[in-house]
């Protein structure tokens, strides 16, 4: 579901935040999203338009289960697998096709879903003096909805790329998609990636 631009064009005061798009995610391990290779090239174009204004986040898991606690804990002890003593260090790196754009792309690493705890974001947007997000990434319905709901909060215009997210579940991707749309609309626009290029 597209709307396109709704609330005028995008300025100097906007950025693309691009939530962890890494090899974590798009090589064959337990928490792949194969939808990531579909949108990789819209992805590109966008990054390509305005690589200094993009900011990669990357999920970065403790190294130990033990690391971490309360549910997180418990998170951990059923994916140790995907804990950073498990975990060879490059799966943590943005994909090949996007890593080429660092710099003057920046990034920062988060420990949990959001990118606005626990990291640099809020501070890094403040100093650019930020007020919408363009957000693509993975997943739509986990790390992109964590990243989506403190920007609203925050009071930034949203608008989600809807063409440059995915998810692992085809049902929890729509389902968001659907959600942002109907109880969000005055908040999140959804446009695809060329709606986005044009009215940036």
């Amino acid at each position: 579901m597209t709307d396109g631009i709704q609330f005028g064009r995008l300025g100097p005061c906007c950025a693309h935040l691009c939530v962890d798009m890494q090899n974590l995610f798009l090589e064959p391990t337990e928490w792949q999203t194969p939808w990531m290779q579909q949108i990789c090239p819209t992805i590109i174009e966008l990054v390509e338009s305005h690589p200094t204004d993009t900011i990669f986040t990357r999920f970065v898991p403790p190294y130990k289960a033990e690391d971490v606690v309360g549910a997180w804990r418990r998170y951990y002890q059923r994916w140790t697998c995907m804990t950073g003593d498990k975990l060879p260090s490059r799966l943590l790196d943005i994909i090949p096709d996007l890593k080429r754009f660092i710099p003057p792309a920046t990034v920062i690493d988060k420990q949990g879903y959001s990118p606005f705890f626990s990291s640099d974001l809020k501070r890094i947007l403040d100093e650019r003096n930020i007020d919408s997000l363009v957000i693509t990434g993975a997943e739509t319905d986990v790390c992109v909805l964590a990243s989506i709901l403190p920007a609203i909060d925050w009071g930034y215009r949203v608008i989600v790329a809807s063409d440059g997210v995915c998810s692992s579940a085809d049902q929890g991707h729509d389902a968001l998609i659907d959600l942002y749309h109907d109880r969000f609309s005055q908040q999140v626009e959804i446009a695809s990636v060329s709606d986005i290029i044009s009215a940036w």
